[in-house]
């Protein structure tokens, strides 16, 4: 299993267990994902460590000073 942070701007969005796809942002040094439809994305991911899965269960949900973030569990 892979877990990856993704950035909120509004909560709400997903809830823990929701089934999300995710879409795939390749950029010159590394790649970004969007959480569809435009819920929220991930930080830079080296390229040499793509996410492979295009589907993932939310797993967590977090509110910080920061702002609202999403744990999504990948299946890797």
């Amino acid at each position: 299993m892979r877990e990856v942070k993704f950035k909120m701007e509004r909560q709400g969005l997903v809830k823990a267990g929701d089934l999300v796809e995710i879409m795939e942002r390749p950029g010159p040094t590394s790649y970004s994902y969007i959480i569809e439809p435009a819920v929220a994305m991930s930080g830079c991911i080296p390229l040499n460590d793509p996410i492979k899965s295009r589907k993932g269960i939310v797993k967590e949900l977090q509110h910080t000073d920061r702002g609202y973030y999403v744990i999504v569990e990948f299946d890797e």
